[in-house]
């Protein structure tokens, strides 16, 4: 049924079809006389009638003689309009046969068509010129007015159809309706070009007009179901073929062809809405893809950093802190890229869909943005402090580890001296000595005491460390416990064995203090800064400075014993003489002496080295500090610039995509910086360095700030590239553009990014925006679907242009699919087969529901509601 216009027509050329008929009629009466062209439309005319009143069973003879009593003339316009005209007057009686035709011309009247010296007594009375005139209106409206070609008058459409459909051809310049056919090429092309398996156009002669004349009458009629409504032998011998007749003739190519024409047209929507969503859902495949990866990748990793179990020994902690480090370094950073790759994508994704009439996009279960985000804040509040707690349990481990072996060492050294103690002190050798030797026993004794009373401090410290390592939680504690209780009990022993001990003999203070020197020149120690390691080589070079005076006090300890040696001698005493006051010898004495001054070199050395290794430890503070103190402030001056051309962003949004995307490129080329910054970290680390007073800046916050800084301009860029997606499909002007964002930035009065309510509510206000509490309820929800109570620019764009553009809607592919369908409720396979390609009638043949509805038969598919679950009306 052809479109219904209820207007008078008014083409683009200026002229309403009143004018049109009456310069049609002007040129027909200056040659009304012409029998060739009556004769054309007089055939044609009737072919065309004919053409729409079979299709009621019935026909025409004689075009001025078949409409006079105005009922075959009613059946005609039922038939080509598809509507029904008032009940006609059934009287044989020439007024029942003008209330007829007046019926019909009201009719056509009623369709915004003026008929201009037309009237009812004229048809009935049979007036040749005046019923061709009225049939010629009728094809005018009905078959002709509809056709229109970039906004042309019927006419001018038709011609420019014509020239399109022929322009490949050779031979073919269709100018006009009346001589450009007359060789019969332009028909033949026109047959060609829609059906080349009935004509082979390369065998036809320009100079055998008739030939291709009848060629394309009868395939016309054979094939294409258009009757003969031209004589070629007319055409050829006419100097100018009727216009009427030809443009009558071609009308009908034009509409059989327009049913082709309009499936492939049809075809071609689909094609394009199906190419949309084939791309859209391979996006949702990709998001659930990433998202399922990125998650299970969160759930496994979390309860790792979340694992605060220590290990036992340095070298396992370091392992762990190794662990962490390719994290950092290598496991994490592909991770925020994919993090934000995918909050990107989701962007896109859903702007496609807006921009397209598309529902928006939901994640299955738990695959949210918020889900994912939720989860990598989890991720992130796991790491964080991960670093520092194993940082802290290597320090204690050190610590523990300098304990143990300093334990050790001490407890080696009094257990060592204490061998044999507990024996001496039980012997029952006074029992049967002289009052003499008993004196001698007890200056021996108090001898002993004196040592006994210089070890105090030593067992104290022994106790003491062993306290502090079951206090740091020392794995070994419970061992280390036992030899310190050995050790104190022991103690407790032979202070009860010397308690009646008195003062010791001369010599035994200064024995004691070589034991104690050698003890503290083999102490342990462990530092962290310059300044530590340099006080104690202080210490160390203050008893330096006393060994001359023990050499002093040794040599005349040596001397007493050289005295006593000579009197012996000269009394004739035996060489095996010994000092019944004192255990201590010479020999001892000089032999612990050497020791002492082997042990202050070897001092010297390790605290030397010491002090090297703190200097370098502090030279890899320094460097760490003045890098970081370079990129800490880098960073911050990256992330001011964006935010502020994301605000403050001029020209086009193609421009500003350049400037981002140069933002991006400096940002790329100063990762060698970071990678730099991150092996100075390690060798920080690997030196067991756990302060810097140079820099506030620490690895982690750097890392942070880097991570923020890539996600920041990626973000930045998609929103540009959203923005542009928008635009081009809405239609937006860049001067339209660069009103919302002015609005935006004024109404974004934190300058980060986004509108608060009040702000948005504000923004709106003063657009011109009446709002009340429900109204604003409804638009917050549209751009603030996740209620952050922020709305984004993009979310802004979006609201303000979602009622603009010129997109395609499920009423639109529903028509088309009932164009393929041939008007039938539902489609077949090997209709979606024959006319959609294969991937998209795959597509459709997967996804369509059977068709339930009246008239169903095996196999029919229900496009409708495939069409509308596509927009998200429907539930599929």
């Amino acid at each position: 049924m052809m479109t219904q216009v209820e207007t008078t027509v008014q083409y683009s050329n200026g002229y309403e079809q009143d004018e049109y008929m009456t310069q049609e009629d002007e040129w027909d009466r200056d040659l009304l006389l012409d029998p060739a062209w009556e004769k054309q439309q007089r055939k044609t005319f009737t072919a065309w009638c004919n053409s729409h009143l079979r299709k009621a069973g019935t026909q025409i003879e004689n075009i001025e003689e078949d409409f006079r009593n105005g009922l075959k003339l009613m059946l005609l316009l039922e038939v080509i309009s598809g509507e029904r005209l008032p009940k006609p007057d059934r009287g044989k009686m020439r007024f029942h046969k003008i209330a007829n035709v007046n019926k019909a011309l009201d009719y056509i009247t009623s369709k915004g068509v003026k008929l201009v010296s037309i009237g009812a007594e004229e048809i009935v009375d049979g007036n040749v010129k005046m019923t061709l005139g009225m049939i010629w209106t009728i094809i005018l409206r009905f078959a002709i007015q509809d056709i229109s070609v970039e906004e042309t008058s019927a006419k001018e459409g038709l011609l420019l159809w014509c020239q399109r459909k022929t322009a490949p051809y050779r031979n073919v310049n269709v100018q006009n309706f009346h001589v450009s056919w007359k060789d019969g090429l332009a028909f033949c092309a026109l047959i060609h070009r829609h059906r080349p398996d009935l004509i082979d156009y390369s065998k036809l002669n320009k100079d055998d007009p008739l030939g291709n004349l009848n060629l394309a009458l009868e395939i016309a009629e054979k094939h294409l179901d258009i009757p003969k409504m031209l004589d070629a032998e007319d055409i050829v011998n006419t100097p100018k073929p009727d216009e009427r007749a030809i443009m009558t003739y071609v009308s009908c190519f034009y509409h059989a062809f327009a049913g082709a024409e309009q499936a492939e047209t049809a075809a071609n929507r689909i094609c394009k809405v199906l190419g949309v969503n084939q791309e859209n859902e391979k996006l949702m495949e990709e998001y659930e893809k990433l998202a399922s990866e990125l998650l299970e990748w969160i759930r496994r990793t979390t309860p790792w950093l979340e694992n605060r179990t220590p290990e036992n020994t340095m070298a396992a902690m370091r392992r762990k802190l190794e662990d962490f480090r390719d994290y950092r370094r290598m496991h994490k950073p592909p991770k925020v890229q994919e993090k934000c790759q995918l909050e990107i994508n989701f962007n896109t994704l859903q702007t496609k869909l807006r921009i397209s009439n598309r529902p928006a996009f939901m994640p299955s279960e738990g695959k949210m943005v918020s889900d994912i985000t939720s989860a990598w804040q989890g991720l992130e509040q796991a790491e964080k402090g991960y670093e520092e707690w194993l940082l802290t349990e290597i320090r204690r481990l050190e610590r523990l580890d300098h304990l143990a072996e300093k334990f050790r060492q001490k407890a080696t050294s009094h257990e060592g001296w204490a061998q044999g103690k507990e024996q001496i002190l039980s012997q029952k050798d006074y029992e049967s000595a002289s009052l003499t030797e008993v004196r001698a026993l007890l200056r021996k004794h108090e001898a002993f005491e004196s040592d006994l009373a210089a070890h105090q401090d030593r067992v104290e410290q022994i106790a003491a460390i062993a306290q502090e390592l079951n206090e740091l939680d020392y794995h070994a504690a419970a061992a280390i416990n036992e030899r310190c209780q050995k050790i104190c009990d022991q103690w407790d022993q032979l202070g009860t064995l010397t308690q009646k001990r008195r003062e010791a003999l001369e010599g035994a203070p200064f024995n004691n203090w070589m034991e104690g020197a050698m003890e503290d020149l083999q102490d342990m120690f462990i530092v962290h800064t310059v300044e530590e390691i340099q006080s104690l080589i202080s210490a160390h070079d203050q008893f330096k400075a006393t060994l001359p005076e023990a050499d002093s006090e040794r040599q005349a300890i040596l001397g007493i014993n050289n005295e006593v040696q000579k009197i012996a001698q000269s009394y004739g005493i035996g060489a095996s003489l010994k000092n019944p006051y004192s255990n201590i010898t010479a020999a001892e004495i000089n032999v612990k002496w050497d020791k002492v001054k082997r042990l202050v070199p070897q001092r010297d050395g390790s605290l030397q080295e010491e002090l090297a290794r703190q200097h370098s430890n502090e030279r890899l503070r320094r460097q760490f500090a003045a890098q970081a103190n370079l990129i800490g402030p880098w960073i911050q001056t990256r992330m001011e610039e964006i935010s502020h051309s994301s605000i403050e962003m001029s020209g086009t949004l193609e421009d500003q995509m350049t400037q981002l995307k140069q933002f991006e490129q400096v940002i790329i080329n100063y990762k060698p910086n970071i990678d730099k910054l991150e092996g100075d970290h390690q060798l920080i680390q690997e030196s067991l360095i756990f302060d810097n007073k140079h820099t506030n800046y620490t690895m982690e916050h750097i890392r942070v700030g880097w991570e923020l800084l890539l996600t920041t301009i990626a973000r930045t860029i998609n929103e540009i590239e959203t923005q542009i997606l928008t635009r081009d499909a809405k239609g937006i002007s860049q001067q339209q553009m660069n009103e919302f964002r002015s609005s935006f930035n004024h109404f974004d009065r934190k300058k980060k990014g986004g509108m608060e309510t009040d702000d948005f509510r504000a923004c709106l206000i003063s657009m011109g925006y009446a709002l009340g509490e429900a109204e604003f309820a409804r638009i917050m929800s549209l751009v603030d679907a996740n209620g952050t109570g922020v709305v984004s620019f993009q979310s802004f764009i979006d609201f303000m242009t979602r009622e603009t553009g010129d997109t395609d809607t499920a009423e639109q592919v529903v028509a088309s699919f009932r164009i393929l369908a041939a008007d039938k409720p539902y489609i077949l396979v090997e209709e979606l087969r024959r006319e959609l390609p294969p991937e998209q009638a795959e597509y459709c043949i997967m996804r369509m529901p059977p068709y339930t509805g009246p008239g169903k038969v095996p196999g029919a598919l229900d496009y409708t509601a495939f069409s509308t679950a596509l927009y998200g009306e429907s539930d599929l």
